[in-house]
């Protein structure tokens, strides 16, 4: 007699889960989340995890926040969805609202969609409309940047630098200029830190000057290029880089999805270097992490260069089923609640100052490289030599080995590569900051758990 399939055996049967090497569970049971309270996680044998990673950096309260739970369980009640062309809704209006009042004055204008990926690929289209419509169609060039990510769509893929991610689809990506990252540690033109001047920027300087009348817009994570290594780089970087292309009327999209909402130690990361942008793409922590939803904010005059009659062919014809979804505006109105009420952005200074105090001894490890640290995240760099800085090679897996060792620790870490990191909720005691750090030191200090040592 056949017993019945567990859980673990059906999701081996019919998941295929993203960013994920499928044979790694084909000997050994994937973590099985039954359920979540603010900065834990619990499997079903009532296990503990520490979520370090904020569920893919979208968890900003804690899970299961009250407030925003019943925020969509009102909303729920009333109305659960509606499509946003030609209608509209009480919580799409008031988000967006709040949002104009958020972000930087010149951004006046709300298009929502479902994820980052979109709401970066809506600014690409939105620029390239504009300029054919205002009367430049030869401003159809995009920049973007090494190491960047702004997606797993076929635009934003074009407009990123993470080779182990997008080269099985080099074929399908359009032609785009890029510029070297501002990779502090390993510096592109070969300078310490402490006597930059943003050198590694004269490449663009360069590019502009022969091509700036016909790029449309660049592309860019203001201070941190998250997925594609969690490089952080200095407020003064943004400045230069917007100060040159302004000088040729090029837009500057700020792909703040992953920084947006208190990561950095500011509600937008763009507010450390005083440059406003003429898009600003959101989502992840937008609703809280609670459910899916994005956004596009730009200035009304890049609005007006649409309107028109139906007939002159302005239209933005762009849409998402899920736009400006009244559960996912609940959710969102409920997180802006939440910062309002709770005061999280004045209690972030305290702790970023212990998170980064309580990450230094990790500095001394022999085969850290590099401690990167900016508003509630934290980044170490691992590398095989640090005086010669020897890297890993993605293909070493040097993060495996790391993430087991964590779940032994009760620690759910998802190293990216080589690079070992906390991207912590802001809603995080610091007696949690406490425990954290230590497990991860307890991990990490553990040659056993370091591949070459």
């Amino acid at each position: 007699m056949s017993s019945v399939p567990t859980l673990q055996e059906k999701d081996r049967r019919f998941l295929w889960h993203p960013y994920t090497q499928m044979q790694d569970y084909a000997r050994r049971d994937l973590l099985l989340i039954d359920r979540a309270k603010g900065v834990l996680l619990f499997d079903q044998q009532g296990k503990s995890y520490f979520d370090t990673i904020s569920s893919w950096w979208c968890i900003v309260h804690g899970h299961s926040h009250p407030t925003i739970t019943e925020k969509i369980r009102s909303q729920l009640a009333r109305l659960d969805q509606v499509l946003l062309a030609g209608t509209s809704h009480e919580g799409a209006i008031l988000l967006a609202e709040q949002l104009v009042r958020l972000a930087p004055a010149k951004l006046s204008r709300v298009f929502y969609s479902d994820n980052g990926s979109t709401a970066c690929e809506i600014a690409i289209k939105m620029s390239l409309q504009y300029w054919r419509q205002v009367g430049q169609p030869d401003r159809c060039q995009l920049v973007g940047l090494e190491r960047g990510y702004h997606g797993d769509t076929i635009g934003t893929m074009s407009l990123g630098g993470v080779p182990e991610f997008h080269g099985p689809f080099a074929p399908l990506l359009f032609p785009s200029h890029r510029l070297s990252s501002p990779y502090c540690y390993r510096c592109p033109v070969g300078l310490r830190q402490e006597s930059c001047n943003c050198h590694c920027l004269q490449p663009l300087a360069e590019l502009l000057a022969e091509q700036g009348a016909r790029i449309a817009a660049l592309i860019i994570e203001p201070l941190i290029q998250a997925a594609g290594g969690m490089i952080i780089y200095p407020a003064r970087y943004l400045q230069k880089l917007a100060a040159l292309i302004r000088e040729y009327g090029v837009h500057l999209i700020f792909d703040e999805v992953a920084t947006g909402f208190g990561r950095t130690g500011s509600l937008f990361a763009l507010e450390q270097a005083g440059v406003a942008p003429d898009f600003l793409c959101l989502s992840k922590g937008l609703t809280g992490g609670m459910l899916p939803m994005a956004a596009t904010l730009t200035s009304e005059e890049i609005f007006q260069g649409f309107y028109d009659d139906y007939g002159a062919g302005k239209t933005f014809f762009h849409g998402h089923t899920f736009s400006g979804n009244p559960l996912a505006a609940a959710a969102a109105l409920g997180s802006l609640q939440v910062f309002s009420e709770e005061r999280t952005m004045a209690g972030l200074p305290a702790k970023i100052s212990h998170l980064q105090a309580r990450m230094r001894r990790f500095a001394d490890l022999p085969w850290v490289g590099d401690l990167r640290q900016l508003g509630m995240i934290s980044a170490m760099e691992l590398v095989k030599d640090r005086e010669t800085k020897a890297a890993y090679d993605f293909h070493e897996r040097v993060g495996w080995p790391i993430y087991l060792a964590g779940l032994e620790q009760g620690l759910l870490l998802r190293p990216l590569g080589n690079v070992i990191y906390l991207w912590l909720p802001l809603s995080v005691t610091l007696a949690e900051i406490d425990e954290i750090t230590e497990r991860t030191w307890q991990v990490l200090s553990d040659p056993r758990n370091i591949a070459g040592w």
